[in-house]
């Protein structure tokens, strides 16, 4: 009996054991013993509690034209405990925020597919679960990130590893010294959470990054060594770049001074991608000011390169509908609609009524892209701002 004793209170004491928290860490948990907090007032003072949680609505999102980059607007949506339509969100948000907290405390990481699991439970006493999905569940979770006014990394959460690096820099990542100049074939795969708690930029030989769109592309670029000829780091985001690989590229602007350029497909897609890394997310315009990168350049490929690079008819693929619909929402973007040069771009696109991926320069030969297109482009400041 002494045993089981002793063994149940070792495995308490693994569970709720708590480690030296840095300034950030103490910072969101200070946020999120505030929502606590204002729970135990309201109930003092016999009121109803309530969360007020800024709008992620596309009404509540506005350009600022000084910073360069999408902000969120101050309207905000009242969430109450004690209204019947909103008691089961209220409660989900706490349950999220308590979780998060959990994890901070412990100096762990979950990821969103874990904090799900971590949360989800029926309650006592019902046949009701916390989280019936996980699609239930993300939404909480960003709505937690806004109301504390904290990355999701910063709440010890993060999402599914896309992307990867390689080129002129060490890195320490954990303690781990990388060179990312003898990563191989793959890379170093970077990682969703890319704070300075975990990522520190060590030696860094580079003139610029290389954001490509997609694995094919930079892999082309890797193996043809692009990076060492040219002095650089290349990355990847496998399309449209996760949040790792965006606050990434935020630090190596910010931090070390480097120019961002995008090498990204010829359609609505990849502007889109292009538009995401300048001005920000409309989804996640809370975090643009910490993912934004208004002074990145678009390096193509584009509209008039189908001429310009004498490509063929059979590398082009047909505009769709929703391609053009897309293409016009695009050019009424406020960053993009007094450009000229955006606008004769996409104006382009919709009259050539085709897109072309970046892989089509591969017709010219295999790696036109690395030994002339990209080469040529910067030596000549050709990009699209």
């Amino acid at each position: 009996m002494a045993k089981k004793k002793r063994k149940a209170n070792q495995e308490e004491q693994v569970t709720t054991t708590a480690v030296a928290l840095d300034e950030r860490d103490q910072r969101t948990l200070e946020r999120i013993q505030a929502l606590a907090d204002h729970v135990i007032q309201a109930a003092k003072a016999r009121k109803d509690p309530y969360i007020d949680i800024p709008a992620r609505t596309l009404s509540n999102v506005y350009f600022n034209k000084k910073k360069r980059f999408i902000e969120m607007g101050k309207a905000k949506n009242r969430r109450h405990l004690f209204n019947l339509a909103q008691a089961k969100s209220y409660m989900q948000t706490m349950l999220v925020a308590s979780g998060c907290k959990r994890l901070i405390e412990q100096g762990k990481t979950t990821s969103i597919r874990g904090l799900f699991y971590l949360l989800k439970h029926t309650i006592e006493g019902t046949k009701e679960e916390t989280f019936a999905t996980q699609e239930e569940c993300d939404p909480i979770i960003e709505d937690v990130e806004v109301t504390l006014n904290a990355l999701r990394e910063e709440l010890h959460v993060y999402a599914t590893n896309r992307g990867a690096m390689v080129g002129e820099i060490t890195i320490v990542d954990s303690g781990d010294e990388i060179d990312c100049t003898r990563m191989g074939s793959g890379g170093y795969a970077i990682p969703s959470i890319v704070e300075p708690n975990v990522i520190q930029f060590v030696k860094c030989d580079a003139k610029f990054v290389l954001h490509v769109e997609k694995d094919t592309v930079w892999r082309r670029f890797n193996e043809d060594k692009f990076w060492k000829k040219h002095k650089c780091i290349l990355t990847h985001g496998m399309g449209q770049p996760p949040r790792g690989v965006r606050r990434l590229l935020h630090r190596l602007h910010y931090e070390l001074g480097l120019p961002i350029y995008c090498l990204l497909d010829n359609d609505p897609w990849g502007y889109y991608i292009y538009s995401v890394i300048k001005q920000g997310s409309i989804n996640l315009a809370y975090e643009s000011q910490r993912m934004a990168i208004p002074e990145a350049r678009f390096l193509g490929l584009r509209s008039f390169d189908f001429e310009r690079c004498g490509l063929s008819e059979s590398v082009t693929i047909a505009l769709t509908e929703a391609d053009r619909k897309r293409a016009k929402q695009i050019m009424e973007y406020p960053w993009f609609k007094h450009k000229k040069a955006w606008q004769d771009e996409i104006k382009k696109l919709l009259d050539n009524g085709f897109k072309l991926e970046v892989e089509a320069l591969i017709s010219k030969d295999i790696s036109y892209v690395t030994e002339v297109y990209a080469p040529q482009r910067l030596r000549d400041g050709d990009w699209l701002d």
